[in-house]
C-alpha cells in the first residue's frame, strides 16, 4: 500500500533554478498541502548547503593563500640565511610537482609570486586579515598594478566589501578608483547628519569616467542618457556599489507643468533615491537650482514614509569650484557635483563581473592552485 505521507522520489526532482543560482522544488498538483511541506523543507536544505558550500571555499581560498605565503617566506628565510640564489625556485618548484603531481600551483612562475607576496605583505596577521579573504588572481593584480601597501590595503578591503572580480580589481586600479573616490564638490556636511554625511560623501567620486561610451560622444544629453542606459552594467559599476537604476527621463508634473529628471536611482544601503542631471557643458549656477527643485519633488512625491530625502548629483563638463560652492551655499537639500569624462587610458575588460567569482570558479582557482 502506498504511503502518501512520504512524497514520490520523482515529485522530488521537480525543481529550477531561481536568480540566485540555487536549485528550489515545487510541488506537483497533486498532494499540494504535503508537497508544499516537503518542498519547503528541501529548500531550506538546500539552502544550507549552498551557504556551507560557499564558506568551506572562501574558508580553502584563504587556506591556499595562507600555505601559499607561508612558502614565499620559507624561501625567504632561507635565501637570506643560506644565500641560496634565484635558480633555487626552479628546483623547489620541480620537487613540490613532484610530491603534488594532481596540484598546478607549483610552477616556478607562481612560486616567485608566492616569494614577492610574502616579501610585499610582512605581517603575516595583516595578509591573514585582509589579502587571504580575496582570490589568488585578485592579490596578483595588487602585486603587479601597486607599489603603494596602503592602496593595496585600501583596494583589498574595497574587493571585499563591493565583491570585485578580478576583471573589475583591475578596472578600478586603473581608472584610479580611490583617488577619485569622495571628491565630489557637495554640501553634504551641511545637511547631513556627521555619520551620514561620511557616507553619502564616501559614495560620490569625481570624475566619473564613461569611456565605455566608445570615441564617439553625443554632444546632446539626451544622447549621452540613452547610451548610459544601453550600457547600464558598466554604468552602475561606475557609479559604485548599491545604485539601483529607476529610470530615465522619469516624468513630473508640478503645477501644470510637464518637468523631466534625467536619471533616476534608488541606492538601497542609504535608502533614498539619488537624482542624476546629465550636463554636456561646463558648470551652470542654474543646473544646480533646477536639481534641488527635482529632491523637492522626489521627496515629496515619489518618497515613501522609511525613504531618507532625496540626494542629488549633478554632473557637468568642467567646473569653476569656487562658483559651484558658492550655489550650493544656503541650499538645505544634499547636492553634489561632478565632472564627467570620457577618456581613460586602459579599456573595459570584455567581460564585466560586478560580483566575485561563483562558487565554481573559486573552486577551479583552488584545483590549479594558481591564476596564471
Amino acid at each position: 500500500m502506498k504511503n502518501e505521507n512520504i512524497p514520490e522520489e520523482k515529485d522530488a526532482r521537480k525543481g529550477f533554478s531561481d536568480e540566485s543560482g540555487l536549485v528550489r522544488f515545487t510541488a506537483p498538483p497533486e498532494s499540494v498541502e504535503m508537497d508544499k511541506t516537503y518542498s519547503d523543507f528541501i529548500n531550506s536544505l538546500v539552502q544550507d548547503v549552498h551557504k556551507t558550500r560557499i564558506s568551506v571555499v572562501l574558508a580553502s581560498n584563504s587556506a591556499m593563500i595562507t600555505l601559499y605565503w607561508n612558502i614565499g617566506n620559507e624561501i625567504l628565510k632561507k635565501q637570506k640565511e643560506l644565500g641560496w640564489g634565484a635558480k633555487v625556485i626552479d628546483r623547489i618548484a620541480f620537487d613540490l610537482k613532484k610530491a603534488f603531481p594532481e596540484m598546478k600551483g607549483f610552477s616556478p612562475r607562481n612560486i616567485k609570486y608566492m616569494r614577492k607576496f610574502a616579501e610585499t605583505w610582512v605581517d603575516k596577521e595583516i595578509m591573514q586579515q585582509v589579502v587571504a579573504q580575496i582570490p589568488w588572481r585578485s592579490n596578483l593584480i595588487l602585486l603587479e598594478k601597486l607599489n603603494d601597501q596602503e592602496k593595496r590595503i585600501w583596494y583589498a578591503k574595497m574587493t571585499l566589501k563591493n565583491g570585485w572580480s578580478s576583471n573589475i580589481l583591475q578596472l578600478q586600479i586603473e581608472s584610479k578608483a580611490k583617488e577619485r573616490m569622495g571628491k565630489a564638490l557637495s554640501n553634504f556636511k551641511l545637511t547631513l547628519p556627521d555619520k551620514e554625511s561620511d557616507l553619502v560623501n564616501n559614495i560620490f567620486k569625481d570624475p566619473y569616467l564613461f569611456d565605455f561610451l566608445g570615441t564617439d560622444v553625443p554632444r546632446r544629453e539626451v544622447e549621452v542618457e540613452k547610451k548610459l542606459t544601453e550600457h547600464i552594467q558598466e554604468f552602475l559599476l561606475e557609479l559604485g556599489q548599491g545604485f539601483a537604476f529607476v529610470g530615465r527621463q522619469v516624468h513630473l508634473e508640478l503645477g501644470g507643468d510637464d518637468f523631466y529628471i534625467d536619471m533616476l536611482f534608488y541606492h538601497l544601503k542609504l535608502r533614498c533615491y539619488v537624482i542624476v542631471e546629465l550636463k554636456v557643458c561646463e558648470f551652470d549656477p542654474g543646473f544646480v537650482s533646477k536639481l534641488n527643485m527635482y529632491v523637492n519633488a522626489v521627496n515629496r512625491i515619489l518618497n515613501h514614509p522609511d525613504d531618507k530625502p532625496a540626494i542629488g548629483l549633478l554632473l557637468v563638463k568642467g567646473k569653476n569650484e569656487t562658483v559651484v560652492k558658492y550655489s550650493l551655499d544656503g541650499l538645505t537639500n544634499p547636492i553634489g557635483v561632478a565632472d564627467w569624462q570620457d577618456k581613460l587610458n586602459g579599456s573595459l575588460p570584455a567581460e564585466l563581473k560586478s560580483s566575485l567569482p561563483s562558487i565554481e570558479e573559486i573552486e577551479a582557482s583552488l584545483k590549479d592552485g594558481e591564476a596564471l
